[in-house]
């Protein structure tokens, strides 16, 4: 599903017009990016949490030349889902 076909799904169900929904999804989205640039959680319930992941830094393996490289320390977005979520998955609900 790509976002406009959500957007289209949101706006039935919630009765509102795409545009409306448009700009609703788009703020979500931008205070979950703001949050986790901040280095914050979002919980959200019966859904699931969005957090910052650090990874350390590590020894990797170039393919082209079979070298040994560094691979530099960095922050992810990651994600856990909750077991609501899990569930409805899994039952195909």
């Amino acid at each position: 599903m790509q976002k406009t076909d959500f957007i289209k799904s949101v706006a039935e169900k919630a009765g509102v017009s795409q545009k409306e929904t448009k700009l609703i999804v788009d703020a979500a989205l931008e205070v979950i990016s703001e949050q986790l640039a901040k280095g914050e959680k979002i919980t959200l319930t019966g859904f699931g949490t969005f957090e910052v992941r650090s990874r350390q830094a590590r020894e990797g393996v170039n393919p082209q030349t079979r070298g040994k490289i560094q691979i530099p320390a960095t922050r992810t977005p990651g994600f856990s889902a909750s077991s609501t979520l899990k569930k409805m998955v899994k039952d195909g609900a």
